[in-house]
């Protein structure tokens, strides 16, 4: 069954042609990934701009939208009698094709000739950029030349490399970018059970639990409600390892855990959301008043988000708060906006302020973040941290995204800098020294901007010292 009415994928289809103007629209579905022989995969995951643009969520399917021609095609194949006995009956391809609006089906074997005649007619072939080998190769195979991953103009014959179209990227970031009314409700389902998941581990933790038992937690939270995770949790006492999916340690009193984990629903929509947390009953007095300076940065950060700024100045501003923060702890000095603006606080915070969310956590980011968190033809900051800011574009109403400030004592990072006088008139390395032990923060939940202002989406989940204590009783 598809999430949505056959009418939002043919809409949606209708808006994207009108959009491009011409040429030939190609998209290619997933199908399964082995995990170490052929019967063994991968839970199956569609591709989401397959989703979003024809709802079918099944391996082995293609589609075309022929814009010149006012055609829209479903490629696949019918499931043998081998294939039902293991997975059981189907729908029909032309039966599912229905489901969301469409009329012509062909099997999978035509698709070649279809490109191929295109070509022929050169008609310019528009496709999104692979992001898994297989449907790499697929689309190498069917246009005959080697394919690129860095979108640029649409393939034509005359051509010897394909690249993936430019301003499809654009358009179908553009569709994307701004979340419909049914699309908001379903990224609301999948963020509740993601506050499940994060309030169930407040409750649960203590000293001589282990890191993998918080992974076990969270899944289980979310199978429990039928649904998966939305990206590989992260559930550790080291946070100031940005992506540590380790699971190896065994949590003391005295530790902070660090959980990001997120629920995906029937639906694929997203939910992403950090906390962070002591591991017996209380805050130490360091981490209270480090925690406390994150949780206003936070604060602060969701009162600026409206529609007309930009991102990258929220981030900036967040950086600001973060050094203010720390100079009343002697580890930074000088003006705190001019050490945001130099770049001196990605020694605490090398990451961005957050990105958009949608089908994909990090939503549509195989176009290129570029394309899609920043205007047409910008190029990013390419400055330690700025770098990694995914959006930083000018928000507008219908957007969704994350606000995620952290606070990081990055040992091999403090020595680097510190050995090359970085910014040493912003940052205090003798009195840094002492934090090198301290690990990492984060706090992080998903934001809608309306019409005037911003919105949380679903539930509250627990972030100040006050409301994370309480769920420990």
């Amino acid at each position: 069954m598809s999430t949505f009415s056959k009418e939002t994928y043919i809409d949606r289809r209708a808006r994207l042609s009108k959009a491009m103007g011409h040429g030939l629209l190609l998209f290619l579905g997933n199908g399964v990934a082995s995990m170490n022989y052929r019967d063994n995969n991968y839970p199956f995951r569609q591709d989401s701009t397959f989703l979003y643009l024809f709802g079918l969520d099944y391996e082995g399917l293609a589609a075309v939208i022929d814009v010149d021609n006012d055609k829209t095609i479903i490629f696949g194949d019918e499931l043998t009698i081998d294939d039902i006995i293991w997975t059981g009956v189907q729908p029909t391809i032309a039966e599912k094709a229905a489901e969301v609006g469409i009329t012509e089906t062909r099997p999978l074997s035509a698709l070649e000739q279809y490109i191929e005649e295109a070509l022929g007619r050169k008609q310019a072939v528009h496709f999104v950029p692979a992001y898994r080998g297989h449907n790499l190769l697929w689309l190498q195979h069917l246009l005959g030349v080697k394919v690129n991953t860095t979108p640029a103009d649409p393939f034509t014959l005359c051509t010897p490399v394909a690249h993936p179209s430019l301003q499809l990227c654009y358009e179908l970031a553009d569709m994307r970018n701004h979340k419909s009314a049914e699309e908001l409700a379903e990224l609301a389902k999948s963020i509740d059970i993601t506050v499940d998941m994060h309030e169930a581990v407040m409750r649960a933790v203590h000293p001589g639990m282990h890191e993998r038992d918080v992974n076990a937690l969270v899944m289980q939270v979310a199978l429990s409600e039928g649904y998966f995770y939305s990206f590989p949790t992260i559930a550790t006492c080291h946070g100031e390892t940005l992506h540590n999916h380790g699971y190896i340690h065994t949590l003391q009193d005295g530790d902070m855990l660090l959980l990001d984990a997120g629920a995906e629903g029937m639906s694929h929509y997203a939910g992403d959301c950090t906390s962070t947390m002591p591991v017996g009953s209380k805050f130490t007095q360091r981490q209270r008043e480090v925690y406390e300076i994150l949780y206003h940065t936070y604060t602060e950060a969701t009162q600026m988000i409206r529609p007309g700024i930009t991102y990258r100045e929220c981030h900036v501003r967040a950086w600001a708060n973060i050094a203010e923060g720390l100079k009343g702890l002697g580890l930074m000095q000088g003006d705190p906006m001019e050490a945001a603006e130099a770049g001196a606080v990605a020694m605490f915070m090398p990451h961005g302020l957050g990105h958009m969310m949608g089908l994909d956590v990090h939503d549509m980011e195989n176009y290129g973040e570029v394309h899609v968190g920043y205007p047409r033809g910008a190029q990013k900051d390419t400055r330690f941290g700025f770098s990694s800011l995914r959006l930083g574009r000018e928000l507008e109403p219908g957007f969704v995204f994350t606000v995620e400030p952290g606070i990081y004592f990055i040992p091999d990072l403090i020595d680097q800098w510190r050995a090359a006088g970085k910014f040493k008139e912003f940052i205090n390395y003798d009195r840094l020294e002492a934090y090198k032990d301290f690990g990492g923060m984060r706090n992080e939940e998903d934001w809608q901007i309306t019409a005037d202002g911003a919105a949380r989406i679903g539930r509250k989940k627990p972030g100040s010292i006050d409301e994370i204590l309480a769920m420990k009783k």
